[in-house]
């Protein structure tokens, strides 16, 4: 069995790819079961946001493409299609890679937070769904410990930065009074609500917060002394808001070209900041042709958080030698589950051997046999069986002069009576 991470992020494929290789939350257990139901996966987990779509997989050795050619069809692709874009990793080096995922050490935003607990929800859709098996379960746990103590025993998490301050940070550039600004927040999620905690911090006065859920409009509003509105009515309103900022789930645009040039001209050309933090995008690309109409994607703000990573870099060298060594910790407990199947099979087969040899030495018992022949027929017998595979792989050991394997077999073999702690 081998261990991968496939996918591509926001470093490899860009938002107009990752979008369309995106998995809907409500739609990953059905990912997740078609998944399973291909040759050679044993167990599986989607890991889908706005910057990285990746399947961690324990598959057979030799089907490991069976997992490239899935993502291509399950999202109606033809193969390659997505070969130059996708990474993959295998065995230590998948574990390190969830590893720095969960920790935010491979976030465009060095260390940000909200990361974890995306990892956090894949890990509890696959769990529910059936698709996990005890390496990826221990696999999770094992990388929720370390991200705790990450953000413990590191400044990883000093000088808060996400691509909501990002996004907050670019619109402080572009009006110099955002205070006195109208802005609109799309969307109620983790993103939205980041948005709206800094924008708050920064002085804003007047938000507008339009949702599908109308409920999850008004308690993100309350929260924040905003105004709460039905998503049907950002087109009438879209011309009071100098930034609009948008993450919703929705697949499909939810803000037209149409929408934003009506709302531009009823602004009677003041300018506009647009601010899509969603993957597959919330605001249709065509958009940002309109004049006095600034828009950015989460792959356009890259450069703008650049000033607010200088005191994470050190903390991030810290985090990878912890995450270093807890790739080693969970190999090692691999190796011990390999081993434990070993110990299971050899076991297995020795019964097998002493069950049938019992059987014969009873059937001697009941033809009249002396116990003492039943008993030395099975000792002999049953130290022969075992021993003969052993004894003969030793000797072609010996004949072709592999010390490496003497040696092993002599300290698999020795005695170790005396090691025992002896009554005083």
């Amino acid at each position: 069995m081998t261990l991968i991470a496939l996918g591509l992020n926001h470093q490899t494929a860009p938002v107009s790819l990752r979008e369309r290789v995106a998995f809907d939350r409500d739609t990953v257990p059905v990912a997740l079961a078609a998944l399973r139901r291909v040759d050679g996966v044993e167990e599986a987990a989607i890991l889908s946001t706005c910057n990285r779509i990746e399947l961690y997989s324990n598959v057979r050795d030799g089907r490991e493409q069976a997992i490239v050619e899935w993502l291509h069809s399950h999202h109606g692709l033809t193969p390659p299609t997505l070969e130059e874009f996708l990474y993959r990793h295998d065995g230590p080096a998948a574990v390190r890679h969830l590893f720095r995922v969960a920790t935010g050490l491979d976030s465009m935003v060095l260390g940000e937070p909200q990361i974890l607990g995306q990892v956090k929800e894949s890990y509890h859709l696959a769990r529910a769904a059936g698709a996990l098996g005890s390496p990826l379960e221990r696999l999770f746990q094992n990388t929720f410990a370390v991200a705790k103590r990450v953000r413990t025993d590191t400044r990883i998490g000093a000088n808060p930065v996400s691509v909501a301050f990002a996004a907050v940070r670019l619109a402080h550039q572009v009006f110099a009074d955002l205070g006195r600004s109208t802005v609109m927040l799309v969307g109620a999620g983790d993103t939205v609500e980041l948005a709206a905690r800094h924008l708050t911090e920064s002085g804003v006065k007047r938000m507008l917060v339009a949702n599908r859920t109308l409920a999850n409009a008004e308690a993100l509003a309350a929260r924040f002394g905003a105004q709460a509105m039905p998503l049907s009515d950002v087109p009438a309103r879209l011309a009071e808001a100098d930034v609009l900022i948008a993450s919703t789930a929705s697949r499909e645009p939810v803000i037209t070209r149409a929408q934003v040039a009506s709302a531009i001209k009823a602004r009677r050309r003041r300018p506009m900041l647009i601010l899509d933090l969603a993957v597959p995008r919330d605001v249709e690309p065509a958009t940002a042709e309109l004049d006095d109409v600034f828009v950015y994607t989460v792959d356009d703000l890259s450069g703008v958080i650049e000033d607010n990573l200088r005191s994470r870099r050190e903390a991030a060298r810290e985090a990878e030698a912890i995450i270093d060594l807890q790739v080693g910790h969970f190999m090692d407990w691999c190796r011990g589950l390999d081993g434990q199947g070993v110990v299971r099979t050899v076991r297995a087969a020795a019964e097998r051997e002493r069950d049938a040899l019992l059987a014969r030495a009873r059937a001697m018992l009941e033809h009249g046999k002396p116990a003492e022949e039943a008993l030395a027929f099975l000792a002999n017998a049953l130290t022969n069986k075992i021993m003969h595979a052993p004894s003969a792989n030793l000797r072609a050991a010996a004949l072709r002069g592999d010390s490496e394997l003497l040696r092993a077999a002599e300290k698999l073999f020795a005695d170790t009576s005396d090691a025992r702690p002896r009554p005083e």
